[in-house]
């Protein structure tokens, strides 16, 4: 099965550090072990016969399935069977693991769906993007990330020699590739990925050659590091549900003079054309669409929480808690409705590759930055100081308050072990360090809040909405009636 092929795989000779000690053997790390299970058995749907269709596709002309991420539409239907083996995943991790491969694979699938027109940029780009989405595509290469640069100083920039010393960039050519230094955060899913997509949200200038530069870089690269945070993951999986399985690690990466081969360096030394891979729509269409999807499946997890605690608790019936479920429900159906229209609307690119109409999923994930924080706040409302006043664990109900357990903690029509499970699982979404990580990363992920919204703005057509006044003020100024 290609899970386990996947879990050893990574036994590679990567350098990965977590508590000031190089992890040896990934796989066994207490770290990242619950993590690796969960991947491992979605990896294994692939090779089920009953299941495999959901998540993947026939590669033709090899005996092979291969996730839909790598699958490039031309039409609905295989549009749809992307969204559906993004929303399978999701569901079965309740939207709580981001980073599952799917979203890193569907940016190389871009770049490959659009290499002809990408090849303007470089006349070599076409042929390394073939050669590589073919290899991750056969070989099922978990893929991340890492295109943030160091929180050092946000007043400074590129411009200063402290800043851009430390900001990943190229200090040797050679002829075997480039020879890169500096760092990359965050790269979720980083101790247990094959490759990073390296890239940068820096609005370069033509001076900034060195720093400008679209990478595929192995993690077992010698001289890079993979720095992780502490690990929120928790074995007690009757106390901490979420927190034993759907830790995805994030971890900052150290280039200490890292040779990456030309093969991957997809763009190199020019910031415009860096720049303009970056605004590609083929590429952003099919990537951020797996961001909705799986968005939608984690409302729908908070939603089901929330209900099922106002069940729990005999509070469902009051109107101001139905208000607030009612809230949920609208987010999930806001998400939703923009999902299916950024599909319905979905155009070919000049290559006729089939496009999520990029404006709605801008939208989505805006509002995405808003609506998660507001639904973990529900969740909190209804339960309210229900959530700390759980027992350390279900220990008690089988010990000498076994009786008054069961007595003090029942529930309005629920046991009272099922009600304590039920606000355990709670509390890793909303208490728990699990918990406060994914609050933050709803916030952030997209990039900054504030500038998604400004750049929604200034791509926008804004001549559609702003001549009808100008019309309806022309109307008027002559005197004449202006239509209704």
């Amino acid at each position: 099965m290609r899970g386990s092929r996947f879990v050893d795989s990574l036994d590679d000779g990567r350098t990965v550090w977590h508590e000031g000690k190089q992890i040896s053997r990934v796989a066994e790390h207490p770290a990242f072990k619950g993590t690796l299970s969960t991947i491992k058995l979605l990896f294994d749907m692939l090779d089920d016969p009953q299941r495999r269709d959901l998540v993947g596709y026939a590669v033709p002309e090899r005996e092979h399935y291969a996730h839909s991420a790598f699958l490039v539409p031309y039409t609905h239907q295989e549009l749809a069977k992307r969204s559906l083996a993004f929303s399978t995943w999701s569901a079965e991790t309740f939207g709580m693991m981001s980073r599952l491969s799917d979203y890193a694979r569907s940016i190389v699938t871009g770049w490959y769906a659009a290499r002809g027109e990408l090849s303007a940029l470089d006349p070599h780009f076409a042929s390394k993007i073939a050669a590589y989405y073919e290899e991750a595509r056969d070989r099922d290469l978990f893929l991340t990330t890492a295109i943030i640069d160091p929180q050092i100083d946000r007043s400074s920039g590129l411009d200063d020699p402290r800043i851009a010393e430390r900001f990943l960039h190229v200090v040797k050519e050679t002829t075997e590739g480039i020879v890169v230094r500096g760092a990359k955060m965050i790269a979720t899913g980083a101790p247990y990925a094959h490759d990073f997509v390296i890239s940068s949200f820096l609005q370069f200038q033509d001076n900034h050659r060195d720093h400008a530069h679209v990478l595929i870089v192995p993690a077992n690269s010698p001289g890079l590091h993979i720095v992780c945070r502490e690990s929120f993951a928790d074995d007690r999986r009757q106390n901490h549900p979420l927190s034993a399985k759907y830790d995805e690690m994030d971890a900052v990466l150290f280039f200490d003079d890292v040779l990456v081969p030309w093969e991957r360096v997809l763009l190199h030394g020019d910031s415009s054309k860096v720049l303009a891979l970056r605004a590609n729509k083929t590429v952003n269409g099919l990537a951020f669409h797996q961001n909705v999807v799986r968005f939608v499946a984690k409302l729908e997890f908070v939603t089901g929480l929330a209900f099922a605690v106002a069940e729990a608790i005999g509070a469902a019936g009051f109107l101001h808690i139905q208000e607030k479920l009612g809230e949920l429900l609208t987010q999930i159906d806001v998400i939703k409705a923009l999902m299916f229209a950024a599909e319905a609307k979905a155009v070919p690119d000049p290559s006729g590759v089939l496009v999520p109409e990029l404006s709605y999923i801008e939208s989505a994930r805006s509002l995405g930055t808003k609506y998660y924080p507001r639904a973990i706040e529900i969740l909190q409302q209804v339960g309210a100081g229900g959530f700390v006043q759980t027992p350390s664990g279900v220990e008690d109900f089988y010990g000498p308050i076994s009786g008054l357990m069961h007595r003090y903690f029942e529930g309005a029509g629920v046991s009272a072990e099922k009600k304590v499970g039920l606000f355990k699982l709670a509390w890793d979404l909303i208490g728990s360090p699990l918990g406060a990580r994914h609050l933050l990363y709803e916030r952030f992920y997209a990039g900054d809040p504030v500038r998604g919204l400004a750049n929604h703005y200034n791509r926008y057509d804004k001549t559609s909405l702003t001549e009808p006044i100008w019309k309806l003020l022309k109307t008027n100024s002559r005197g004449e009636t202006a239509p209704a």
